[in-house]
């Protein structure tokens, strides 16, 4: 039996406002990946949401941006490496202290938005968010698209290396994810959604924007907590797999 973890974008609110159904989702996913302040979050959605999953038994990890409240970290930005690696340590390290507060640990980190593609190619990027990782915890897995720079670096460096696959992105021929910025870069349709997630985690590819077929061997699935009806859609996901005779399990 083949296995999956599950994971979603969760505290991703600032004050008043919330984006995320952070406990509807927390009731399907294994995993996960909360804001930490830099492109949504603040200390009491981190401490409520790192309550919620250790109650859940849901692992914590630790999702990781630019400094960039205003454009939700999609905005692409030059910084510094010693200072994004800082940076990153910084957004592990706060979030740790809710996780440890609520009798769990951060367990995983995944860069966000454009962080996240920035480091499919950028070397400098990506071994500044592994410096990161390492600062803050030389034992955690980073979380990232099969055959970045990212994951490439982070196993060079002796950390884990988990290849993140998502069914409701657009693919490009090359693997990677189709920018936001470009028609069709989100897949709107449930069931769409849901049978990609199958093909991926059953048979370790997808159909690209252009009709080919793509490898994406992955070991956790991303289902975006920031569409309309998540929740529901998380759930069709997770009992689809189940049907299929996939384990839904956390990686971490």
């Amino acid at each position: 039996m083949s296995a999956i973890d599950l994971n979603a974008d969760l505290g991703e609110g600032f004050g008043r406002w919330r984006l995320t159904d952070d406990e509807g989702l927390l009731s399907v996913v294994t995993s996960a990946n909360v804001a930490c302040g830099f492109h949504a979050g603040d200390a009491a959605t981190m401490r409520r949401v790192c309550a919620l999953a250790a109650e859940r038994g849901v692992t914590i990890g630790a999702q990781v941006s630019y400094r960039d409240l205003a454009g939700f970290g999609r905005r692409a930005m030059d910084v510094p490496s010693a200072e994004l690696a800082a940076e990153v340590a910084y957004q592990i390290g706060a979030l740790e202290v809710f996780a440890r507060a609520a009798g769990a640990r951060v367990a995983y980190v995944k860069p966000h938005g454009a962080l996240y593609n920035r480091v499919v190619r950028d070397e400098e990027q990506a071994a500044a968010v592994v410096e990161g990782v390492l600062l803050a915890d030389a034992a955690l897995p980073v979380l990232g698209l099969p055959g970045s720079r990212l994951l490439d670096l982070a196993a060079k460096a002796g950390l884990g290396a988990v290849p993140e696959a998502f069914a409701d992105r657009a693919y490009t021929d090359a693997g990677t994810l189709v920018p936001r910025t470009q028609e069709g870069a989100v897949i709107e349709d449930p069931g769409d959604v849901v049978e990609r997630s199958v093909g991926l985690a059953c048979d370790g590819r997808v159909t690209s924007r252009s009709g080919a077929p793509v490898e994406v061997r992955a070991r956790s699935l991303c289902v975006h907590g920031d569409t309309p009806g998540a929740v529901d859609l998380a759930r069709r996901v997770r009992r689809r797999l189940e049907e299929s005779g996939v384990r839904v399990e956390a990686f971490a």
